[in-house]
């Protein structure tokens, strides 16, 4: 397995001061090639650790499984850095499906890499989306009171230890909604690889669909992300920044609530309001 950070010598400076040679810690980032019955399936650039989430969130953002049984296993493949030698890199994944479940449609691989910042981008309408996803959420009559809300981004900032060792990963976490109990908690250079790794988590777990919970993640909230989220059948997405005009109309048109800017007392909801209640709606 790769490394979860790596150290460097960088070389610090500041006006005023003459520069310095120090040690440093940067967020590993490596690539993880996912087969599927010995088929390339995808390759995306990541952060080790998690892989097998990874791989199964992946899966169920792509609409190749929806239950946990699906994913039968996963190994690593030997000798995949091509030497003599059949040394194991841990960066190619093969997942074997369970027996009845269909291959992945040819046309799904992508013979090249994803960038950690870009995902998978522009792959998928609103109209795919809704076609592929197995589980509804419109229908889920998950409500959450405003006031534990705004403490999840401190919960998952709290969490991050990678992060805070190196300022340079994403997480993703996995809240229930009617206690507010921190679920699960992963980290990437990728905000779509840490909420692959979530849902991973879920797959491995048997709790999809992920009915009654709140997915939280770092930065900004893109397409792709709202999109995993409705795969996996999470009813609302919060996010510190704000949200594309596409993952607005996404989460509009599955009946998810969007939240941006989640900061201090304060936030944004772009779809579906009704599920994120007042101090006085709670008290009523």
């Amino acid at each position: 397995m790769g490394r979860i950070t790596v150290r460097r010598s960088v070389t610090r400076l500041s006006l005023g001061k003459p520069p310095s040679r120090k040690a440093d810690f940067l967020a590993a980032e490596e690539p993880l090639e996912i087969r599927v019955g010995g088929q390339q399936l995808a390759i995306t650039m990541r952060t080790p650790g998690n892989d097998f989430e990874l791989a199964a969130g992946f899966l169920v953002s792509e609409g190749v499984i929806a239950r946990g049984e699906q994913f039968q296993s996963a190994m690593y493949c030997a000798g995949a850095d091509g030497t003599a030698d059949g040394l194991n890199t841990y960066n190619v994944l093969d997942v074997r499906l369970a027996a009845g479940t269909p291959q992945p449609d040819p046309d799904l691989a992508r013979n090249f890499y994803t960038t950690s910042s870009c995902g998978l981008c522009g792959k998928a309408s609103i109209d795919a989306v809704e076609l592929t996803s197995s589980y509804e959420v419109a229908s889920d009559p998950v409500t959450l009171d405003a006031e534990t809300l705004v403490t999840f981004p401190d919960k998952l900032r709290e969490q991050q230890a990678v992060f805070e060792k190196t300022g340079g990963l994403h997480a993703a976490a996995l809240f229930d909604a009617a206690t507010g109990k921190l679920l699960v908690l992963r980290e990437d250079v990728g905000r779509h690889n840490a909420v692959d790794k979530v849902v991973g988590w879920a797959v491995q777990n048997d709790r999809l669909p992920l009915t009654g919970t709140v997915l939280q993640v770092s930065g900004r909230s893109s397409f792709e992300l709202v999109q995993k989220a409705k795969m996996a059948g999470i009813p609302i997405l919060a996010a510190v920044s704000a949200p594309s005009s596409l993952a607005a109309e996404l989460a509009e048109a599955s009946g998810m609530t969007l939240i941006g800017f989640l900061r201090g007392e304060s936030m944004v909801i772009y779809s579906r309001p009704d599920r994120i209640l007042t101090t006085e709606e709670v008290k009523a």
